[in-house]
């Protein structure tokens, strides 16, 4: 796929500013839904309206729909026939308007058929499906094209707007980003490094009063993008859904070109009820969030704290102070395999091979915990037994080189080949079945997605069949761990990257995935309980943390602490970090623990959508758990007024849980609390009878 740039971008757009910002055409059609209001002109442009929004996000018709070809950018499109119809499937109850339209450009003749759906579940939004038909008699060479390219207009709020922009790239950005002039991002959820890739096909920006979101619902990962771009001198952000053509599309006379299907919505507050939204009609489509596995709710120490040269002994010897301290599960890390690839036991670690590997997990169910092991499936090593025995597993770049996965220096194996799903379900049973363990780990940001296979061994009918094989990769393994133990606890922990939502369906614990800093463990959080409200979010190593020792991020948003201490030192070998558990860091994990497990706040009802995590200062989240409500402030330094939202009872007491402190009584009427803190606040409010 040829890879679009924003210079490129800009100057279509820039070149077009007439044509696609506004049009003074007539009105033909208006669509209401919800808050929702799309009206249509004699040229097919589109304006979109927030009926809640102080000032609308969008000034006069846009251009919104268009195909780039080889010649021109087709985007004026004479309005031709309408036709609206009662509608009854999969989403429910609906209405679907469809809008045909021609363009005569340079002696061809395209037609563009847009087909709006609206359905009664779904206030607020629509679901596009657009149509590009050659009925001229020359051929057409389409590039690319592009659904829902708005100029979202800023209010001037500080910053101009906040973002949803959940895709992958090495940097390893946040996903909720502040826009203002001069932001540019490409969002592609294809590759964006030989090894990251993919994401959630969703991008929603807003504003204080009002938020827009685009994206596609395939029921595969599809290599799209979703940008954003907002020129220095700029006032309003363009957004898009776009999709290029590797090699252009030719439409010969009679072809017809069918984006995905795509969708608009508004709202208010941030990005939380649109991504609640999205997965509910996903769902209804298909995709489904895993259901809760209790296990998966129970704290984490994992060994990663020796690194890869662990001893056994090193292990073995944490377990009473891991147990002292409440922990349930023990994670056997990277190292104790001969090669990616080859994952039976390291005789150097493990002299009698795999049989010492099932001692180790007996010891681990011998003090009363559960066991899980780490795991880089679709990853093989140069030189290893297996690709010895198998050339044939690697996947292949379109010059025939093997792909790469940097941080293994390792190679793909193709997800869409058979011989690689049998090694896959193999390793399963080996791990879950032979050693006993009772969870995998599966890690490295190469699980998010793959690039095309064009292994001619492979035979697939086209190269996409491997990217788009992923998620069915994910769930053999989901599948086949859970035959062996139906409790079987699935993490999938794709390194640094926003995960891919067709493969959240194969996995039993969201996972932090290494993030930057307390400001991603909390946005990440927030992201999953909106897609998987049911699912454990497990915030990672606390030593990933803010200061290393941010309990207070994880707890008090309802996610499940871990930890990778070492005790009583470290290994010599250690290169990252030192992590032994000092007498000081032991009081404050034993305090933390306790007060995970006396609120167990990961199996509370996160309550998004109260605060806006992006304009609402302090950071605000909240759980709640029967009839309390469980807060949790984050700022740097804190004096002023904090606001209680969400209260529905006349009178409650608030009480620093974090503390044992007794701040006294607040009202429905009244919800304020003066108060100072440093980096965090837990507090819990209950009625007062």
């Amino acid at each position: 796929m040829k890879r679009s740039t924003r210079i490129g971008f800009v100057c279509i757009i820039s070149s077009l500013f007439a044509l696609i910002v506004i049009c003074c055409g007539t009105k033909t059609g208006v669509i209401h839904s919800g808050l929702l209001k799309i009206e249509v002109n004699e040229q097919m442009q589109t304006k979109i309206t927030n009926d809640s929004a102080a000032s609308q996000v969008m000034t006069g018709f846009q251009s919104s729909e268009f195909v780039v070809s080889n010649d021109d950018t087709i985007i004026t499109f004479n309005l031709k026939s309408t036709s609206e119809e009662n509608i009854k499937d999969f989403a429910g109850d609906g209405k679907s308007r469809q809008y045909k339209g021609v363009a005569e450009n340079k002696g061809s003749r395209l037609t563009k058929v847009l087909t709006i759906k609206t359905y009664d579940e779904f206030a607020g939004w629509a679901f596009y499906k657009v149509q590009y038909i050659n009925t001229g008699t020359k051929d057409v060479l389409i590039n690319k094209w592009v659904n829902h390219s708005y100029k979202i207009d800023s209010k001037k709020d500080t910053p101009d707007f906040w973002s949803f922009q959940p895709s992958s790239t090495p940097e390893r950005k946040s996903w909720v980003l502040p826009v203002k002039p001069g932001f540019s991002q490409r969002n592609f959820l294809g590759m964006n490094a030989p090894d990251y890739g993919g994401g959630i096909p969703v991008l929603d920006i807003w504003r204080r009063d009002a938020g827009i979101a685009i994206g596609h619902t395939a029921l595969k990962p599809k290599r799209v993008s979703l940008p954003v771009n907002m020129d220095r001198t700029a006032t309003s952000a363009q957004i898009a859904v776009e999709y290029e053509y590797g090699i252009a599309d030719t439409l010969h006379p009679g072809d017809t070109l069918n984006t995905l299907e795509t969708f608009v919505t508004v709202h208010q507050g941030d990005c939380f009820k649109t991504l609640q939204q999205y997965a509910a009609y996903m769902a209804k489509k298909g995709i489904v969030m895993p259901a809760s596995e209790p296990l998966a709710f129970e704290p984490s120490w994992c060994a990663w704290g020796y690194e890869r040269k662990f001893t056994v002994a090193e292990i073995i010897g944490t377990f009473p102070k891991v147990k002292e301290l409440g922990f349930t599960w023990v994670t056997l890390d990277d190292g104790y395999q001969q090669a990616e690839g080859d994952w039976h036991a390291n005789t150097d670690r493990f002299p009698n091979g795999d049989a010492d590997m099932k001692k180790l997990v007996d010891a681990i169910h011998a003090y009363g915990f559960k066991a899980q092991l780490w795991w880089a499936p679709m990853a093989v090593d140069p030189g290893t037994k297996l690709l010895t025995e198998h050339p044939d597993l690697i996947l292949k770049n379109a010059d025939g080189s093997p792909r790469i996965i940097s941080w293994w220096d390792s190679y793909y194996m193709s997800p869409a080949y058979q011989p690689v799903l049998d090694h896959t379900k193999e390793m399963v049973q080996l791990f879950i079945k032979d050693w006993g363990f009772d969870g995998l780990k599966l890690d490295g940001q190469h699980l998010n997605a793959c690039p095309p296979d064009y292994n001619p061994l492979h035979k697939l009918s086209d190269p996409d069949d491997a990217p788009e094989s992923v998620p069915a990769f994910f769930g053999l393994i989901y599948e086949t761990a859970h035959q062996i133990k139906p409790s079987a606890l699935i993490q999938l922990c794709p390194c640094g990257d926003a995960m891919s939502f067709y493969n959240m369906p194969y996995t039993n614990q969201f996972v932090a995935s290494d993030p930057v800093g307390s400001t991603q463990i909390r946005s990440k959080c927030m992201t999953y309980k909106a897609l998987a409200p049911n699912t454990a979010f497990y915030g990672d190593h606390v030593e990933l943390s803010d200061n290393h020792n941010d309990f207070a991020t994880t707890i008090g948003i309802g996610g499940v602490p871990g930890t990778k201490f070492t005790w009583p030192k470290d290994n010599p070998f250690v290169t990252e970090g030192h992590f032994v558990l000092t007498p000081e860091k032991e009081k404050e994990w034993k305090k933390w623990i306790q007060i995970y497990k006396s609120h167990m706040l990961s199996k509370g009802e996160y309550l998004g959508g109260l605060y806006d995590i992006g304009y609402d200062i302090p950071e605000t989240h909240v759980i709640r758990k029967s009839d309390t409500l469980f807060y949790a402030f984050y700022a740097k330094n804190w004096q002023g007024t904090l606001h209680f939202k969400g209260l529905s009872e006349k009178s409650y007491h608030v009480v620093d849980y974090a503390n044992h402190k007794d701040l006294g009584n607040l009202t429905k009427e009244n919800p304020v609390l003066n108060t100072t803190f440093e980096n965090y606040l837990l507090l819990m409010a209950y009625p007062v009878k």
